[in-house]
């Protein structure tokens, strides 16, 4: 499982887009569906999609 700082460099949304696009490759999923997803609302929004495909594999966290 990946940790990402939500409060450090990896929790801006084009940090965030940018794993959600490697782990969708990972996982045969389309990335570029996921990413547009992503980028229809605001970052709350973002956060929770990210979370809907790969809450599994990543442990968004707030704070060091």
């Amino acid at each position: 499982m990946i940790t990402v700082d939500l409060s450090g460099p990896q929790g801006n949304a084009f940090a965030l887009m940018g794993i959600a696009k490697q782990l969708a490759e990972v996982k045969g999923l389309d990335g570029n569906a996921i990413i547009e997803e992503m980028a229809t609302g605001n970052y709350e929004h973002l956060l929770s999609v990210f979370e809907k495909y790969f809450q599994k594999d990543v442990l968004l966290e707030n704070g060091s």
